[in-house]
């Protein structure tokens, strides 16, 4: 039986939002459009950038919001490429994420960041070889969109039963439900711990720990 862990990214291993909405606001002045509000946008982590464009500003033609997406593309590689991008770990991510791989967990990542994204932000942090599967949205719909979860469950050779969903959003909720797999939402990300609730979670994990027990302590 393989056990697997498939987790977004944004807000469930690290905390970007300040260089995602910085980015954003600039994509959108670069485009000479009003920046949307940061909070807005805060809560769009998550999903494909050109969804979350769309959602931020759906009166936009469609000339203006690719150069919205290419604008961020380009300021926010360029940020990583300076060095300026903070990407950090969760306290605690880390250590679980060694922790389940010790305890014989399958572990993938389903996000909404790019291949090159994906791909830097766990390098930065030595963390590429714990993973089976990496699902981005280069490849995929948008969460919540259930084919990056089937994708994972696919490559890892595991059943839904046996698997479990773990992120911050709705987003990741939804897609879980979609997929047929259990989900545990995360409360120091980027939704509060009732909509996750309200969207599938069947536990949230208001700490660290607390989805370590959830997962090594026989909660599963």
């Amino acid at each position: 039986m393989t056990r697997l862990a498939v987790f977004d990214c944004d807000g469930t291993l690290v905390d970007g939002q300040a260089d995602v909405c910085w980015s954003m606001e600039q994509a959108f002045d670069r485009a000479g459009l009003p920046a949307p509000d940061a909070n807005r946008v805060r809560r769009l982590v998550g999903l494909s950038l050109p969804v979350a464009v769309r959602e931020l500003a759906p009166n936009l033609a469609e000339e203006e919001a690719r150069e919205v997406v290419g604008n961020f593309k380009t300021i926010f590689r360029n940020r990583r490429e300076e060095g300026l991008l903070h990407e950090p770990l969760y306290d605690g991510i880390a250590d679980l994420l060694h922790a389940l791989h010790g305890d014989g967990w399958s572990l993938a990542v389903a996000t909404g960041k790019s291949d090159r994204g994906l791909t830097a932000c766990l390098a930065t942090h030595g963390l590429t070889e714990l993973f089976v599967s990496l699902q981005t949205a280069d490849r995929h719909p948008s969460k919540p969109h259930p084919a990056m979860l089937e994708a994972a469950l696919f490559e890892a050779g595991a059943d839904p039963r046996d698997t479990v969903m773990i992120g911050d959003t709705s987003f990741d909720m939804h897609m879980a439900v979609a997929a047929r797999v259990p989900a545990i939402g995360v409360a120091w990300g980027y939704h509060a711990p009732e909509e996750l609730r309200g969207t599938g979670a069947e536990r949230v994990a208001e700490h660290v720990d607390d989805l370590r027990a959830m997962l090594i302590g026989g909660g599963r």
